[in-house]
């Protein structure tokens, strides 16, 4: 929160000055706040930590976070703020947001790149000029290639960047905010049956090429414990607690899904069986010092076996969903699948990607639950107690 500087006899008592420019340390919190001035306005702001070091780093992002909003005003001050003007705000502030994953921030870049691409005289116009027919004139365009996930997240970033030409006081109102959202299908999951599975990681390990046997059995490795590709590169054989019969998986920033977490999933019976074998043909000491899979990728060969054996097309993330499939047809129930997958959501995603499986196991399910029993039953019984 921002805030005027009152001048008072006590003011040195609660701030005690630090070594860097422009910033000061409340004595009774310990927190450390910024205090800069732009266009000669004293600005304060609470950095949230009593550490110097994260404090400088927080310091630096709102000091650039301040200067592009006097750089703004500035600009609609002499009558004219382009899309460039603003777009260079947001993307400060998109840097300085500590609040979002580093992948997170690259799919807006992504998202930004794609939006210049598609309105190539945006940068340069008049953010006051830019009418809701503009906006819906690109949406028409854009979308006509576009997916609905890249088509909805470019929207948004538009309208975050008119957002701050509002703010600015650029213009009164942000023309994208007319702009629909395309629904999102789910995708229609194509699956290997589990007579195809064993097919098709018996096609890939007969291959050709030194490779086969590995990319077997990374391919084994993903659909018995549901881990992500990169999760899956990062498991050594010490991560494998063979008593407990549990790996630790690590989770990866870097493709925006759970910041360094770590999760522990089950080794189910088919998942055990993998890993000691690999053990038992590496030795126990060079198993445990190096990575249980010794390749990161194997999508040729799943394309391959899959024209072989003429059964559709999968990625190695379709094996995270064969192995929540597997689980859910085997009555485990959905929270605790999603708890293996590293979901913090309580299952509302799993829910939402495999519901279906679990009303058909409810069905199936249901018919084994009577009242009453059936007319065979019935005779038996009597005859039982005659």
């Amino acid at each position: 929160m921002c805030m005027k500087t009152n001048s008072s006899d006590n003011t040195e008592l609660r701030w005690q000055k630090t070594p860097v420019a422009n910033l000061v340390r409340h004595v009774q919190s310990s927190n450390y706040y910024a205090r800069i001035r732009v266009r000669g306005k004293l600005i304060w702001k609470s950095l949230k930590t009593d550490r110097i070091s994260v404090a400088k780093l927080r310091l630096g992002d709102f000091h650039k976070e301040e200067r592009q909003r006097a750089a703004a005003q500035t600009a609609v001050a002499r009558g004219k703020m382009t899309f460039a003007d603003a777009l260079q705000t947001y993307r400060e502030r998109l840097k300085g947001d500590h609040s979002l994953k580093d992948r997170s921030k690259s799919y807006r870049e992504e998202r930004i790149t794609a939006l210049l691409k598609s309105w190539p005289d945006l940068n340069e116009t008049d953010i006051a000029q830019i009418s809701k027919a503009d906006c819906l004139t690109w949406a028409a365009d854009f979308g006509k290639t576009a997916s609905p996930s890249a088509f909805n997240n470019t929207a948004g970033t538009l309208r975050l960047v008119l957002d701050i030409a509002v703010e600015a006081g650029a213009r009164y109102d942000n023309p994208a905010i007319h702009i629909k959202r395309k629904k999102v299908r789910q995708k229609l999951l194509q699956l290997p049956s589990q007579k195809h599975f064993v097919e098709l990681v018996t096609t890939i390990r007969n291959g050709d090429g030194g490779w086969a046997e590995r990319c077997a059995d990374l391919v084994e490795f993903l659909a018995y414990g549901g881990c992500r590709k990169g999760e899956a590169a990062r498991v050594n054989g010490r991560d494998c607690d063979f008593d407990k019969g549990e790996i630790t998986v690590l989770g990866d920033p870097a493709t925006g899904t759970k910041n360094w977490e770590i999760r522990r999933i089950p080794m189910i019976p088919d998942m055990l069986r993998l890993l000691e074998r690999l053990k038992r043909e590496r030795g126990a000491e060079e198993f445990l010092s190096k990575p249980v899979m010794l390749v990161h990728e194997c999508q040729g060969a799943i394309d391959t076996a899959c024209k072989k054996l003429n059964i559709p097309r999968f990625t190695h993330h379709d094996l995270r969903h064969l192995f929540a499939t597997r689980c859910i047809e085997s009555g485990v129930d959905i929270p605790t699948v999603s708890r293996w997958l590293g979901h913090k959501d309580g299952g509302a995603l799993a829910m939402k990607v495999y519901g279906h499986l679990r009303d058909s196991h409810s069905t199936a399910m249901a018919q084994k639950v009577r009242f009453v029993e059936n007319e065979e039953g019935d005779k038996n019984s009597t005859q039982a107690t005659n």
